[in-house]
């Protein structure tokens, strides 16, 4: 069974209770763009060791606002690790801002940081390191192999919850409790 073509860009990627992969295992993603080529995301709850100041360091910046600097950065995927993500909203696009909904941007240059650490940066932002990468027809077959819910994107979600509450908010968003979702799929 294939699913039509469709875009899941601008809406949360859900791991289902049977998903066992440890990279994405109770995640939630945000699909910041997906075509015909594939798909790239970042989740937003699975903090890393690094806070937001170490990344403001090793850029030989900083920041004497512990609401920035104590931020904890997200592991936002297995491919690219090296790589800085931030989501964020607000109206104002940076050198390399891609608009992934109405006042979403996903930013990977280096100004969007130095604006964050002269506390002239967007209202809400999340930094990661590494995205998520699905290959043409990948997540479409995913999806109807059962390892993944998708729900529209929620900024309460996004910028608000605790990262320990998005993946069973982002799920309850749709009416789904995956605490009480078998941890296995199956066809009829």
């Amino acid at each position: 069974m294939q699913l039509p073509p469709a875009n899941f860009t601008n809406h949360l990627l859900i791991a289902l209770p049977s998903l066992r992969d440890p990279n994405f295992e109770r995640t939630v993603t945000l699909i910041c763009h997906h075509d015909d080529e594939g798909a790239l995301g970042v989740i937003i709850n699975q903090p890393s060791q690094v806070t937001v100041g170490d990344v403001l360091q090793h850029l030989g910046l900083s920041t004497d606002d512990p609401a920035v600097r104590d931020q904890p950065v997200l592991e936002g995927g297995p491919v690219h690790r090296e790589r800085g993500f931030v989501i964020h909203d607000g109206d104002r696009r940076y050198d390399s801002s891609t608009q992934v909904g109405e006042g979403l941007y996903l930013t990977t240059s280096r100004d969007v940081m130095e604006a964050m650490a002269k506390g002239e940066g967007p209202p809400h932002a999340l930094v990661a390191l590494g995205c998520a990468g699905w290959g043409p027809g990948q997540l479409e077959q995913e999806l109807v192999e059962d390892a993944w819910l998708l729900a529209p994107v929620r900024t309460d979600v996004l910028f608000e919850l605790p990262l320990a509450q998005r993946w069973q908010a982002a799920a309850g968003s749709i009416g789904i409790d995956l605490l009480n979702h078998a941890s296995h799929s199956g066809h009829a």
